[in-house]
């Protein structure tokens, strides 16, 4: 099937940077599904930090309780009963209350991965033809499984670390407020602020790195999947070095953006170390100025200490999370993205099933454009009678395929309307519009799976009888017999495992199983041999019988017995009728048919020569 330029107004690829909080409000519906597993986690997530905060509380009074006298009968019954134990249990109930949070959200987080990933999947496979014409199937490959998976790094670094240790600061803070010198406070948080506002700041600085670094991966993917994909073109034109220095161009511009990504990184962990350290200081020094002065006893030090420890931790990881938090929603910026692709070809509201009584296909005055500077169809107008095959023949360019393309509504017309059995396609949904109409393509793609999966394909859930019945009406059951897997047999990528008619024999097996009402022959044997052309072509002509069929050909002897016979020129029709009518028209069918017929005849000549010689 030809492709032909997509139009210039198609929209820009996903990627541009979106706003942080509309990337959360996006995300927020499908981690909300589970609220009641939410609310659950936060009480727990909450009642874990209370009780770390507590453990520093019961070490200060296990400490102070040291200060009876060894001799003291209290001493043995307040220290191991009251102090110890309780320490003990806070520690547990840490553990117990963080593990009973990650047990609760991982259902939530792993469902909505799912549905987002579903969805992203879903989506594409509804956009129009022109975006996948347009894609580059590597990096947007890439662009998923980073969204996916920053979805649940998002989820994890913000529940499971932001929000437990801002829950932990407030309590610090509050605690350090009601019971102690208000410097303790100040410091604490005048190096919150600043860690934060420098870690911030820093960050928002070093986000354009990790886009930059994205769009390169992306090229630099691109770039190698279609190689890949193109391996014998590779191979024909010896041009492995070449691939291999384009490749290496991508990785030489995305080493370099990394580079500047850990030089900045190492700035960042240096700028917070300093902020952390010079608190820590502060705070130790009231702290035991505190003691001196008779203020504070050394469970209180110990307790303002353990409180630091137990911030410093966390807050030494907030820089790195907060990076991957921004890592993860520059990553989910893309996945979101694509689902804001517009759907240019859409069901319309209260679109019904297609219903078929002999499935009557009519063009009627039908314009088009892929791109509106250059037109491909001016006001074709023709009916395919239920039953009856139509050709439409012309030269390269004339607007052939484009026909199927639109029959299929993988495009909307600009102006007139297609339909069956007088139903206007675009009223009708497009899932029932394709279960009606089958094809066997110029170019046929198989899926890199085994035959018999190829051709099950055009009935999902058919029984080996069926499939077996339809590659013996194709002319291709005896063939799979021969091979050592027989219906098992890998295809390979695209089906280059087997030749051009053994491709062909399954498109066609495959769209007998799915026993369309309409047909459509899309060039489909023009890139095979005479040998092989001749017997599809008696195949296909069996195949037809009864059906409404579309035979878009080149070469016009394929469809000299079809019923109609149209002519396109530049997109517009300019001779209709039968092989006869038209030959004795003497316009552009007879000058087309005479120029195969005399090539026909030198070709034949040249293989007859070779013989003599």
């Amino acid at each position: 099937m030809r492709r032909h330029s997509a139009r210039s107004d198609t929209p820009p690829p996903p990627g541009g940077p979106r706003n942080d909080w509309a990337t959360l409000k996006t995300l927020f519906p499908y981690l909300w599904v589970y609220k009641w597993r939410v609310l659950a986690a936060l009480a727990c997530l909450v009642g874990a930090k209370l009780a770390n905060v507590g453990v520093p509380l019961v070490l200060k009074r296990l400490i102070d309780s040291l200060t009876i006298s060894p001799n003291n009968p209290q001493a043995l019954l307040v220290l191991p009963l009251g102090a110890l134990v309780a320490y003990g249990a806070l520690r547990f109930a840490t553990t117990l209350f963080t593990e009973l949070r990650e047990f609760l959200f991982a259902r939530v987080t792993q469902r909505a991965v799912r549905t987002i990933a579903l969805k992203v999947f879903r989506h594409l496979h509804s956009l129009s033809l022109r975006f996948h014409l347009n894609r580059q199937t590597g990096g947007m490959t890439r662009d998923i499984e980073r969204g996916t998976r920053g979805v649940s790094s998002l989820v994890s670094y913000s529940l499971f670390s932001i929000l437990p240790t801002l829950v932990e600061i407030a309590l610090v803070l509050g605690y350090l407020a009601l019971h102690y010198d208000v410097w303790f406070t100040v410091i604490t948080a005048v190096a919150l602020v600043v860690y934060i506002a420098f870690t911030v700041t820093v960050t928002e600085w070093r986000t354009h790195f990790r886009r930059t670094m994205n769009d390169l991966d992306s090229k630099a993917n691109t770039r190698a999947i279609d190689s890949l994909i193109n391996y014998e073109t590779v191979k024909y034109f010896s041009n492995e070095d070449y691939e291999a220095r384009r490749y290496d161009q991508g990785l030489q511009k995305y080493e370099s953006a990394a580079v500047r990504s850990q030089t900045s990184l190492s700035l960042l962990n240096s700028g917070q170390s300093l902020i952390i350290a010079t608190a820590v200081t502060l705070i130790l020094w009231r702290a035991t100025q505190g003691v001196i002065d008779g203020k504070m006893t050394l469970g209180d030090l110990v307790l303002v200490n353990s409180f630091m420890i137990q911030l410093y931790i966390p807050l030494n990881f907030l820089g790195v999370i907060y990076r991957e938090i921004k890592q993860s929603l520059a990553d989910m910026e893309r996945l979101f993205s694509l689902l804001e692709q517009n759907r240019e070809v859409a069901d319309s509201p209260g679109a019904q099933p297609l219903r078929t009584h002999g499935a009557r296909v009519a063009f009627s005055h039908v314009e088009f454009s892929y791109d509106p500077k250059r037109q491909i169809l001016f006001d074709v107008d023709f009916a395919i009678p239920a039953g009856t095959t139509t050709a439409v023949v012309g030269h390269s360019g004339s607007g052939k395929s484009t026909l199927a393309r639109l029959l299929f509504r993988f495009y909307d017309v600009n102006k007139g309307a297609i339909s069956i059995d007088g139903q206007d396609i675009r009223s009708v949904t497009q899932a029932s519009l394709r279960e009606h109409i089958g094809i066997v393509p110029q170019d046929t793609v198989l899926f890199n799976d085994t035959i018999e999966y190829n051709i099950a394909y055009g009935r999902p859930g058919a029984s080996r009888e069926d499939i077996i019945a339809a590659a013996r009406a194709a002319s291709i059951h005896d063939f799979i017999e021969t091979l050592p897997d027989g219906y098992a047999t890998m295809v390979g990528e695209r089906g280059l495992k087997l030749s051009g008619g053994e491709k062909q024999r399954v498109a066609i097996a495959r769209t007998l199983l799915k026993n369309p009402d309409i047909l459509i022959f899309d060039e489909a044997t023009s890139a095979l041999d005479s040998k092989s052309e001749q017997a599809i072509q008696e195949q296909l002509k069996e195949i037809a019988k009864n059906r409404t069929t579309l035979v878009i050909a080149h070469r016009l002897s394929t469809v000299a017995d079809a019923q109609q016979i149209i002519v396109l020129d530049h997109g517009r029709i300019v001779e209709r009728g039968t092989h006869q009518s038209l030959l004795a028209e003497d316009g552009l069918y007879k000058q087309m048919w005479e120029r195969q017929q005399a090539r026909k005849e030198e070709e034949l000549g040249s293989a007859l020569e070779v013989e003599e010689e």
